[in-house]
């Protein structure tokens, strides 16, 4: 049986990873302790897990006293790296919540660290779990469509998901990197894990129309708000006020701080062109507001083309002799990420099964995606197409 310890106490941490390991896969590993800079937040896994689960005031005691197989990271996104790599060099293996980290320089000392300890770096990619998105994948993959010429991919998240991210830590580009890496690494990955090619050069512009500083924020956080806007978030509620609200006292961490706010650095509204190393360009756009939340992505072939939706669940493929074919998603995609991690899940505590080992996503993967998001990133700021091997010309990836 496997010996764990988690680092990173937050919402996904607790009920993505820690209370699932403690209550359905006992049998396989057991968490054996947990570590956050907010020692109330890593008090509560005792809780929620139903089950006493040592807190730990420091990493590396932890690892020391613990001696775990496994390193499980869930932290803030701008400190996957420091833990990462104390993990390698003490000789764990390593899951990493996505994403990998929030620049190259980091990401090329994570490589460097997973190399010379030989243990493994494993991003949580939920997506590749996706019924969905599997089975576009083996279509693909099957060559149906022929070569991939170019894919048109659409993120559209609704109000109360985009505007989540800009109450919290996520919408200081320090912490997440931006949207680009802390959520669009996800969507970076599909396309490259469909495709099976590395991004070569990345195009990107972005703008913030809808939150941030687009007005004078009437308050700090939305408790202490009269107006209550369409964007409220209810710090007091249940879980959130013992999370969150409880322990601000801690860290002086809010979570409810207002959207609006002048501490908001990053964009809302993006759109990023890709090079594929086998000539696909890729359209990519995030969009935070809008009124329904849904994926939408077309991939052009010399054969014929294949549209896919999360609106429907459905991929329909149009052939160019006239052929076409429908599929849909009808397996119960109920659960958070609709199913996807209960999947991944079972992947990384239970072990892979044939197909899982071709959903597996690796160090690599990681660094290809997050790579997508920190070239466009420096596209916006520098106004011009960015190029992977400026950063990672020295490096055999």
């Amino acid at each position: 049986m496997k010996r764990y310890v988690q680092v990173g106490c937050g919402f996904r941490g607790i009920f993505s990873f820690s209370v699932p390991l403690v209550k359905k896969y006992s049998d396989y590993g057991e968490l054996c302790g947990v570590y956050d800079i907010n020692t109330k937040r890593a008090e509560l896994v005792s809780k929620y897990a139903e089950k006493d689960i040592p807190v730990y005031h420091d990493f590396s005691t932890m690892l020391k006293e613990v001696k775990p197989d496994t390193v499980i990271v869930t932290s803030t996104d701008c400190t996957h790296d420091k833990y990462i790599i104390e993990a390698l060099n003490f000789g764990c293996d390593v899951i990493c919540e996505k994403p990998l980290t929030t620049n190259f320089e980091k990401s090329i000392n994570i490589l460097d660290a997973e190399r010379k300890s030989g243990k493994t770096v494993t991003i949580t990619f939920n997506l590749r779990f996706h019924q969905l998105f599997m089975e576009l994948k083996r279509q693909i993959a099957s060559g149906v469509i022929g070569d991939v010429l170019s894919i048109h991919y659409n993120w559209m998240l609704d109000e109360a998901h985009g505007s989540d991210y800009f109450h919290r830590w996520h919408s200081q580009r320090e912490k997440s990197g931006s949207l680009l890496i802390h959520k669009s690494t996800h969507h970076f990955d599909i396309a490259n894990w469909l495709l099976d090619q590395d991004p070569v050069c990345v195009n990107a512009f972005g703008t913030r129309r809808v939150y941030g500083d687009v007005k004078k924020a009437p308050a700090k956080r939305c408790l202490e708000c009269k107006e209550k806007c369409k964007f409220y978030f209810d710090v007091m509620y249940k879980t959130n006020k013992e999370l969150y609200y409880d322990c601000e006292s801690e860290d002086g961490y809010l979570r409810d701080r207002c959207v609006f706010s002048n501490e908001v650095d990053i964009e809302d509204t993006l759109s990023v062109n890709v090079l594929y190393s086998g000539g696909t360009v890729m359209s990519y756009t995030l969009n935070t507001s809008a009124p329904t939340e849904f994926m939408r992505i077309t991939l052009m072939g010399t054969k014929g083309r294949i549209d896919a939706t999360t609106e429907t669940n459905t991929i329909d493929i149009i052939l160019n002799s006239g052929e076409k074919k429908n599929f849909v998603i009808s397996q119960d995609l109920r659960g958070h990420h609709r199913n996807a991690d209960n999947n991944i899940r079972d992947y990384l505590f239970k072990g892979a099964t044939t197909e899982m080992l071709t959903q597996a996503a690796d160090l690599r993967a990681g660094i290809m995606s997050m790579s997508i998001g920190a070239a466009a990133n420096v596209s916006m700021k520098e106004n011009r197409r960015v190029y992977l091997d400026e950063f990672y010309k020295d490096v055999k990836l």
